[in-house]
């Protein structure tokens, strides 16, 4: 089980309500869609993924997707 990175409780009451963000990340999912895909979270490129899938709860599918590097 993974661990939500820390809020404050407002903000984290906010995101919980929204999108489930708490919840997905406990349970090693990406996000509902339309937001994420939903599907498994289980594996990262880098610990740096990692750590955003902590702050966001998207998994690295759905990371590969919405921070596409520029050249």
């Amino acid at each position: 089980m993974s661990k939500p990175s820390e809020k404050s409780p407002e903000l984290e009451r906010f995101l919980e309500e929204t999108t489930g963000r708490t919840t997905a990340i406990k349970n090693n999912v990406c996000l509902d869609p339309p937001i994420g895909c939903g599907g498994p979270a289980h594996e990262f490129r880098d610990l740096l993924s990692e750590q955003e899938y902590s702050i966001s709860g998207f998994c690295q599918a759905c990371q590969d997707k919405i921070f596409v590097e520029e050249d």
